[in-house]
């Protein structure tokens, strides 16, 4: 049987876990009891080799009944921004019930899967490979709650988007958080597969069954389709785990423009940025002048003076990337470390502008938000002591340990 197939074969156990940050208002499933019922943590990425969504999949499989989509951060459909979850309480398509789980810890889960009266949970979902990207802790929560309720669990195990290696420190428990409840490295670059079972081998309160399907597919090769609006490209993808730390800053991280994570800056920079930043010759990337108008979030509205990040083509090579060795279709987007790149740019403009505020203000009672993507002070301390991206690295929280 084709490996397309087995997929298919266990999409209709599965209730879609789209977004487990969002509104809070839609907070209970009404379901029906029925034999093997699934609930899907799942979203619209989530396609079989066919291309064909999972959910719609398994809507034809009569022996199954899915009752209803669990959804993560933005949703089922991926329509909402940073912090926003499900706009819907229903999948137009399929007409089941959509539980927008955004904001609910594994605890809050328990009661609401034991009232949905569901069988078993199926994990659809395309991770990125970075640790403060949400959907693996929208796993995790599902996990501990489905392992409290003897609930068993099935994860499709896709591919990662990118092969690279893992880079980056874990988490002090002082900055646990939905953007790193344990410490996974900062990039993992790991599928959901790996993540699961370590987290089920030693970080959970209760046994769970734990069952992985692995995709067809090697990390790396898979088409992309963007999990969530800013995330749109696999440049994206590579950059994120560097420039998503500027969203702990007070730049704009590029949101609200077609290049999020590429673009950063503010009203108060300059070209000496640019300048600085080149000046440090960091392996793989190329950094270009860019003015631009975020349409919303950080700056909206305002003319934004800034930087945009380019992986670059291999010393000395041309081809599709083009003479000025930026990136283009064949650019490679594995050899650069993102975590340097982030330190750099955040390190260059807390030299250029002492006088400007640089870290973002944290909710009240709560870290710093750099610290909590971080995984600790480490980074923000070493950027005021002037510390090296080495020195930093060294003194912050080793990671766990992934099983393969």
């Amino acid at each position: 049987m084709g490996g397309a197939e087995v997929l298919e074969d266990h999409v209709p156990a599965i209730l879609p876990l789209g977004d487990l940050h969002g509104r809070r208002s839609r907070r209970r499933l009404h379901l029906p009891q029925k034999h093997h019922t699934i609930s899907v943590s799942s979203t619209h990425h989530s396609s079989a080799l066919t291309r064909r969504n999972t959910l719609r999949n398994s809507a034809h499989r009569k022996e199954r009944s899915n009752s209803g989509l669990i959804s993560p951060e933005h949703g089922y459909w991926g329509t909402g921004q940073a912090g926003d979850g499900q706009d819907e309480d229903r999948d137009r398509a399929t007409g089941l019930p959509v539980l927008d789980a955004y904001g609910l810890d594994s605890e809050a889960l328990e009661p609401l899967l034991a009232d949905a009266g569901v069988d078993r949970v199926v994990v659809d979902l395309q991770d990125i490979g970075c640790r403060f990207y949400t959907y693996m802790w929208s796993m995790v929560d599902v996990m501990g709650a489905c392992a409290r309720l003897g609930l068993p669990v099935t994860v499709l195990d896709r591919p990662a988007p990118l092969a690279t290696t893992v880079l980056g420190p874990g988490v002090d428990p002082s900055c646990a958080s939905f953007v790193g409840r344990l410490g996974v490295p900062l990039r993992h670059g790991a599928r959901l597969g790996d993540i699961a079972r370590t987290i089920a081998a030693g970080h959970l309160d209760e046994t769970l069954d734990l069952q992985i399907i692995e995709a067809p597919g090697v990390d790396g090769a898979a088409p992309w389709v963007a999990p969530s609006p800013n995330m749109p490209t696999l440049t994206t993808v590579a950059l994120y785990p560097g420039t998503g730390l500027l969203e702990g800053t007070a730049l704009s991280e590029g949101r609200g423009t077609t290049r999020p994570f590429e673009l950063f800056g503010a009203p108060w920079c300059g070209p000496e940025l640019t300048a600085h930043l080149r000046e440090l010759e960091l392996p793989g990337v190329r950094f270009r002048e860019a003015n631009y108008r975020p349409t919303h979030s950080t700056f909206a509205g305002e003319r934004v003076h800034g930087v945009q990040v380019h992986p670059a083509a291999q010393e000395g090579s041309v081809g599709s990337a083009g003479a000025a060795g930026l990136a283009g279709p064949e650019a490679p987007l594995e050899n650069f470390d993102p975590l340097r790149v982030g330190h750099a740019i955040i390190a260059t403009v807390a030299a250029l502008y002492p006088d400007q505020p640089l870290w973002r203000e944290p909710a009240p009672g709560r870290p710093e938000f750099i610290d909590l993507l971080w995984g600790s002070s480490v980074l923000r301390e070493g950027i005021a002591d002037g510390a090296s991206f080495e020195e930093i690295l060294a003194a912050s929280p080793a990671p766990i340990e992934l099983l393969g």
